[in-house]
């Protein structure tokens, strides 16, 4: 009996394209070296967190020239809320009251928000008020460092003061040494002195790539304020 058309047809889907000889065996290995990897990781990772076995209240640094230093700092303020922590917040240097990171955590329940500066020395051109100022705003942080109901404190742009003088950075030092043990504090600004550094737990320099300051582009809502 011939062959139908549709048994040709139906022959001919049958042969398909062979595998390539060693495909099956090489992704293999390649699943098991990928699942060796992972376990390795596995136990660098798990030895690391048994070691971890300290809890105490952390002073982070958020410094270097590139952009998202306060950025990063008010996204650790959301991250602390979550837990429902109290947050203390002082900025100095900043003297506005329009940028996004107030109007949204100023109203929250948990946050206790100074707005210190009284803006950028280049606009005061005041050596006097400029001390004075940042003198000032360092009484309101140190009640705050006292309070051991704040359990998250940010220094925004704290760095400018200790580096144009205005305040000591040995009182800032011990000031921060003798805080309450579980209180974490978080500071910006650039050039971060060592001897913060030093002091610090964590430290993270922010690198500058590229800018769009520097191509003419305004400052943006929900970006830089």
């Amino acid at each position: 009996m011939a062959d139908s058309e549709e048994d040709h047809e139906n022959e001919a889907a049958c042969h398909c394209v062979p595998p390539q000889e060693g495909s099956e065996k090489t992704e293999s290995e390649r699943e098991k070296r990928y699942r060796e990897r992972m376990q390795r990781k596995k136990e660098v990772i798990d030895s690391a967190i048994a070691r971890a076995d300290q809890n105490k209240g952390l002073l982070l640094i958020l410094t270097g020239n590139g952009k998202g230093k306060s950025s990063s700092a008010f996204g650790m303020i959301a991250r602390a809320l979550g837990h429902g922590m109290r947050v203390g917040v002082a900025q100095f240097i900043k003297s506005r009251k329009d940028t996004g990171e107030e109007a949204f955590f100023r109203h929250q329940e948990n946050v206790i928000w100074h707005v210190l500066g009284e803006g950028f020395t280049w606009d005061t051109q005041d050596l006097a008020r400029d001390t004075e100022t940042a003198q000032r705003g360092w009484a309101i942080v140190q009640e705050m460092l006292r309070d051991p109901t704040l359990d998250l404190i940010v220094l925004d742009e704290l760095t400018y003061p200790i580096k144009f003088g205005w305040l000591d950075l040995t009182m800032v030092l011990n000031d921060l040494k003798n805080r309450p043990p579980m209180q974490h504090v978080v500071i910006t600004g650039r050039a971060a002195p060592e001897a913060l550094c030093e002091a610090a737990d964590t430290v993270t320099e922010m690198r500058d790539i590229k800018h769009a300051y520097r191509a003419g582009i305004q400052a943006q809502k929900g970006i830089d304020l």
